[in-house]
């Protein structure tokens, strides 16, 4: 089957959400014959600003002074720095790297999290469309612009599953997927760029983010400094131990960027999540060991924005994998918005509710002083009892399932301030609903300043069709929208979206459900990948 993606501006609540489906794919992961051994390669750029380091001179472990740090709180801190960086010619001026043609594989394997979650009923449960009077009719508007976005097999990758994003900017629509991007007018959905592969950017760069790069891309667009960041992660022999990150230096993504290579480690990094944050890009990683893979936990991320910004050699800090394979995995707070949080706040980290709780946690990061950096545990308020869905989704006319990614919160979680002082986050994840999947959506107020509640929650199952991969996000006036995908054992795997007004009774979606496309096949042949996450997100 060949599903078109479908791009789009949503005009009540100025949201975009870009979602990208492929056709079947039959073949389990092939490795690439041109990866390089990272640990011997030395990198010659006539255009590096940075010096290329051993591992054992970018990379300090600062053993921290409290003598009983609190609760949740790591007591080591490391600081990693980039060990290659420079400032590339303007992406439209690169020639796109040539196409390799690829048998159709799974694009990475997804190692399975353990799920410790106790099943309980749930009350926060939307099953009709009529359960707020007078608004049974969709209300929902239609798109006010769509338009192709990049076709199956994709550009360099021709596997599944396809790690949809996208990311609206000041004049600019970026598509990003396993392993190509994409660049389009906001305005008329005409292609400005691409589609190419992310190896381009990385075009003179050298090392893995050349050679070897493994998707699970991130594309934001950086509002407070009008910036794009563009990310995957890389590695040799599959195991992918080093993040890819690059910084438009202007509003422009087809211009220039200030690119840095960052190894994080010698286990398997996974699920690289990304966040904007006025001191700091934030990053998530599930961590996994290198052979067989077993989860070893979830580890959070700091990233120099200021020097990202300034296109000089850059460093993260981390505290480390937190909690051990008992925690949840985590995402780190994106702020939507030009209001900005108090000044000096931490970073927010909110984690999938395992335990039937989520679990906030506060990452201060301090670069001039790291051993002042700090990620501890802020707060924890109830989650609603809910059911892990954990059995594939059917499809019209297929025995293969999908797999519901039942096990972590859906990209991204989304924050923003108000100027009457709140502070919003939205965020979803999968549960099981009436025997079908289901969109669990949640509200958590003033989650960096506190004190902190769960303003509202709702699982979102009208009827009996599957709905699962979800992205939600909030606009300016309080306005919520929640983008995913729907599919059951009577239709083809489709795209939908619904939403809510601020002044809306909570813990509903009342304003009903739109169609963005229906998709005209089922996927079969790819062990259940259907997709990793999707992303909705604000014109600015």
């Amino acid at each position: 089957m060949k599903r078109t993606p479908l791009l789009f501006l949503l005009c009540l609540t100025l949201l975009s959400l870009a979602l990208f489906h492929l056709e079947p794919s039959k073949a389990k992961n092939e490795l690439s014959n041109n990866q390089q051994d990272r640990t011997s390669q030395r990198i010659n750029s006539s255009k590096s600003t940075a010096v290329n380091l051993d591992q054992s001179e970018t990379e300090k472990t600062l053993p921290a002074t409290l003598p009983n740090p609190p609760q949740d709180q790591k007591s080591d801190v490391t600081v990693v720095a980039s060990y290659h960086n420079d400032t590339s010619i303007p992406l439209r001026k690169m020639k796109p790297h040539p196409l390799v043609s690829k048998t159709e594989h799974e694009a990475n394997e997804n190692p399975k999290i353990p799920n410790k979650h106790q099943n309980s009923s749930d009350p926060v449960v939307q099953d009709r469309l009529d359960v707020v009077p007078n608004t049974a009719i969709p209300n929902m508007p239609s798109p006010v612009l769509n338009f192709d976005g990049i076709p199956f097999p994709g550009v360099a990758c021709n596997c599944a599953p396809p790690d949809t994003n996208g990311e609206v900017g000041a004049t600019q629509y970026v598509q990003i997927a396993n392993e190509g991007f994409q660049v389009f007018n906001k305005s008329t959905g005409a292609s400005v760029l691409g589609p190419v592969g992310i190896n381009t950017l990385w075009s003179g760069f050298g090392g893995p983010c050349e050679t070897s790069g493994g998707g699970d891309p991130v594309v934001l667009y950086d509002q407070l400094a009008n910036r794009w960041l563009i990310s995957q992660f890389a590695g040799v022999g599959g195991v992918m131990t080093d993040e890819c990150v690059a910084v438009s230096t202007t509003s422009d993504a087809t211009g220039s960027y200030n690119r840095y290579a960052f190894h994080l480690g010698s286990n398997f990094f996974d699920y690289p999540k990304l966040a904007v944050w006025p001191d700091a890009y934030y990053m998530a990683m599930n961590v996994f060991t290198a052979s067989n893979p077993t989860y070893l936990g979830p580890q959070p991320f700091a990233l120099d924005r200021a020097k990202m910004l300034a296109g000089l050699p850059a460093t993260f800090i981390t505290t480390g994998i937190t909690g051990g394979a008992s925690e949840a995995p985590y995402l780190p707070a994106d702020l939507d918005g030009l209001q900005l949080p108090p000044a000096g706040s931490p970073a927010t980290f909110v984690q999938w509710p395992a335990t039937g709780n989520y679990r906030v946690f506060h990452f201060h990061v301090d670069f001039a002083n790291p051993l002042a950096s700090t990620f501890t545990l802020f707060a924890s308020p109830a989650a609603a009892g809910f059911t892990v869905r954990s059995s594939l989704i059917p499809q019209l006319g297929s025995a293969s399932g999908l797999d519901p990614l039942g096990d972590r919160l859906m990209f991204r979680a989304a924050t923003r301030f108000f100027p009457d002082g709140h502070e919003s986050l939205v965020s979803n994840f999968t549960v099981e609903a009436g025997g079908v999947a289901a969109v669990r959506w949640f509200e958590l107020r003033n989650p960096t300043i506190g004190p902190i509640t769960v303003f509202q929650q709702g699982t979102y199952q009208p009827d009996t069709t599957h709905r699962w991969m979800g992205s939600a996000a909030m606009d300016q006036q309080g306005n919520l929208a929640v983008g995913y995908s729907a599919s059951s054992s009577a239709i083809n795997p489709q795209i939908r979206y619904a939403g809510r007004l601020a002044g809306d009774p909570l813990n509903t979606l009342p304003q009903a459900e739109v169609t963005l496309f229906a998709g005209t096949g089922s996927q079969v042949g790819t062990s259940g990948r259907w997709g990793d996450y999707s992303d909705m997100t604000i014109d600015p």
